[in-house]
């Protein structure tokens, strides 16, 4: 249940690990009052499909939806893989790749098959976040976040989730450290959360997502 000093922040997401992810970046940036919920703790609602061409059309979509239909503050993410090799594709579709939403060993799969030809110095590609952050008062914010790698050849990993388990990021990526060659899904979640497209969205909401915070 919601404090009575607390700030609902909606997540337009019915992903858990997702929203354990964003959860947990909300959280380690010390927000404080604002509580964070899901798609699926709040009564449904009709939802825009989600066709935009670009990550941000998706994402703003389903931020507006959600703050209409609930009066909550509402950030929605739309995020996918970006394959240097495959013209940037599967982007917005990276989460139907195969065919079938959501089903992330065949989409993995299919896209190593697509790569298998591919020579390591052009197997480059990058996960983009975009996220959308629609509150109450008609506010609208709009970032992006880009985590730049490469594509290995096998799945290695069980953490994260999606294309993790094949993106290898780029080893300045982190500040003050390396990942080492491991792949998105052999990082600690801290780890993963430092550097991520996401993490690097969100940062750009941090100033926003504290004034709601500060607004409870």
């Amino acid at each position: 249940m919601t404090g009575p000093t607390a700030t609902t922040l909606l997540v337009a997401s019915r992903n858990a690990k997702k929203l354990t992810e964003l959860r947990r970046l909300v959280v380690s940036e010390g927000i404080e009052d604002v509580t964070v919920i899901g798609l699926d703790e709040v009564p449904a609602f009709p939802e825009t499909p989600e066709t935009g061409a670009t990550f941000e059309d998706n994402a703003l979509v389903k931020a507006v939806d959600g703050c209409a239909a609930t009066g909550f503050a509402c950030l929605a993410d739309d995020s996918g893989l970006e394959v240097d090799a495959l013209r940037g594709m599967p982007g917005v579709l990276s989460a139907r790749w195969s065919g079938r939403h959501g089903d992330d060993e065949a989409n993995l799969r299919l896209l190593l098959g697509q790569m298998s030809d591919v020579p390591e110095e052009r197997r480059g590609a990058a996960f983009v976040s975009a996220c959308a952050l629609v509150t109450p008062s008609g506010g609208q914010h709009v970032v992006r976040g880009e985590w730049r790698g490469r594509i290995v050849r096998e799945p290695l990993g069980h953490n994260g989730f999606g294309y993790d388990p094949i993106f290898v990021p780029s080893d300045d990526a982190m500040s003050g450290g390396s990942v080492a060659g491991r792949t998105a899904a052999q990082l600690a979640p801290a780890e993963k959360d430092a550097i991520s497209h996401r993490s690097r969205a969100l940062e750009q909401l941090l100033p926003v997502l504290r004034d709601l915070g500060a607004g409870a």
